[in-house]
């Protein structure tokens, strides 16, 4: 999913030379500004921003948002603490960037870099912090309705939130990572989403590793939209 990249802002662009285009770490460096305000209402300092990108030097990060400003991504004001204004984007704090996944990746979904393709969404729709949209596989959500393609939101969680009933994103070895959950004497049970899934048992939830629980799914209808046709009563 391509990144769309923020358009700098001119007073008089008819005018005004072009730009010279972002190198890939002023892009980089700005995705992870523009990510890191819309989850904390502030901006990232020089030194968060160097560990983030293993740059020791805070010159060298100075210097790449030196060149951020010059090229209209940025205003700053050397004289405030965090003093960087991003220009051209919306930064709404209504809404947050989820991360996009075609594959559930090794590390926790929900803290992915800033090369990882997002959708921004309304944070009442469940995108709070460490949400995350992860594609539906063949099967793997079917006896649910939830096809292949659909995005299914994630949302961090554990063993022991939700009722029975609820769906869990967890690795369990059992090759499905959906999982419905349900609770007898001995333990947790896991029934897996596909045709014919079975069950799991884990009497010890906390070693379960859970990535998180399933808050929602969103569908694209074709131009003809994807629903049973209507009938007339």
């Amino acid at each position: 999913m391509a990144r769309s990249e923020p358009t700098p802002q001119r007073s008089n662009p008819a005018s005004a030379p072009q730009p010279e285009p972002l190198t890939e770490m002023e892009r980089e460096i700005l995705d992870f500004m523009v990510q890191y305000l819309r989850a904390n209402t502030y901006q990232p300092s020089i030194r968060e921003i160097g560990r983030r990108f293993g740059i020791k030097s805070t010159k060298t990060v100075s210097e790449h948002l030196h060149a951020l400003s010059e090229k209209g991504f940025l205003e700053r004001d050397s004289a405030r603490s965090r003093g960087v204004r991003i220009l051209g984007v919306d930064l709404s704090t209504g809404s947050v960037a989820v991360p996009c996944y075609a594959e559930l990746p090794e590390h926790p979904p929900g803290a992915a870099g800033p090369d990882v393709p997002r959708i921004s969404i309304d944070r009442r729709l469940g995108g709070g912090e460490g949400s995350f949209f992860l594609r539906a596989g063949p099967g793997d959500l079917a006896v649910l309705g939830i096809e292949e393609g659909d995005l299914v939101l994630g949302s961090p969680g554990t063993p022991g939130e939700g009722e029975d009933g609820s769906v869990l994103v967890a690795r369990t070895g059992s090759g499905s990572i959906f999982h419905r959950v349900g609770r007898n004497g001995r333990g947790l049970s896991l029934e897996a989403l596909v045709p014919g899934g079975e069950r799991v048992l884990v009497e010890d939830a906390v070693s379960l590793e859970v990535v998180g629980r399933v808050a929602g799914f969103y569908r694209r209808l074709g131009e003809a939209g994807s629903l049973n046709p209507l009938t007339r009563h």
